[in-house]
């Protein structure tokens, strides 16, 4: 699987009621554990003071990670997102950690 730095921000659009908010939240959580014990989420970080994410995730290609991975998660409507994919660095510490 290749890797991608995804940035997510969520809008929740204006009049919007709050229960419908507070499921959705709840909702995201276990879709993200999901995905995260399937292998898709690695990390995820929240910018201290934002309303975002930036994330690790994995996919096949950007493709599947558009349509199978994010577009699954239930904020996704509310979302944009800005995805760079990954390649390794040669002088990455951990890959030492990982080949060996």
């Amino acid at each position: 699987m290749k890797e991608f730095l995804v940035e997510l921000t969520t809008t929740v659009p204006e009049g919007t009621d709050p229960a419908e908010v507070g499921r959705r939240r709840a909702a995201e959580a276990v879709r993200a554990g999901e995905l995260a014990a399937a292998g898709h989420l690695v990390r995820l970080w929240r910018p201290v003071g934002e309303l975002r994410s930036i994330g690790v995730w994995r996919a096949a290609d950007e493709g599947e990670l558009h349509e199978k991975v994010l577009g699954t998660l239930p904020l996704w409507p509310w979302m944009t997102s800005v995805v760079t994919a990954l390649e390794p660095h040669p002088n990455d510490p951990g890959r030492a950690a990982v080949t060996a």
